[in-house]
């Protein structure tokens, strides 16, 4: 049952949008997955999990998550691949530091790269904290590769 609150801007607010639900679901399925798997959870699990939902995205957001996890393994060896809220995420020492949202997936205009705290890119008192991404050039590549590395030091 939707509850609907009137907020400040007088709209109304009808709660969570069903994407929003979807990926709340899908979180609370990934840490299942990792309690199961317990102690005996390895890298590859991450990284086989990640795989297979680049492998269900539409053509034009797996094109560049593909490309992405590439580049992340690269630039970043130390990061672990893992899924966070049905999305390819990357972190170090449990926290993740940045991950891959595909424009479906909140039915966007365009995929993200997006970065969390734990991202070591602070630059004076304002940085960029994620990148909308409609394709990757060599050079968007470069710079991607670049910023976690930065991220994962």
């Amino acid at each position: 049952m939707k509850e609907t609150q009137n907020t400040a801007a007088g709209k109304t607010f009808d709660g969570f949008t069903d994407e929003e639900r979807a990926a709340m679901k899908e979180h609370a399925q990934e840490l299942k997955t990792a309690a199961r798997r317990g102690s005996r959870a390895t890298r590859s699990d991450g990284e086989r999990d990640v795989l297979e939902k680049i492998a269900e995205m539409a053509e034009e957001d797996r094109v560049i998550a593909e490309r992405l996890h590439a580049i992340i393994k690269v630039s970043a060896p130390a990061l672990s691949p893992k899924l966070w809220y049905g999305m390819p995420a990357y972190a170090k020492d449990g926290k993740v530091v940045c991950f891959f949202q595909s424009a479906a997936k909140f039915k966007a205009r365009y995929a993200t790269l997006g970065f969390n705290d734990p991202a070591n890119l602070d630059d004076g008192t304002m940085w960029p904290t994620a990148f909308a991404l409609t394709e990757l050039t060599a050079d968007d590549e470069a710079r991607i590769g670049a910023l976690v590395k930065q991220a994962a030091s």
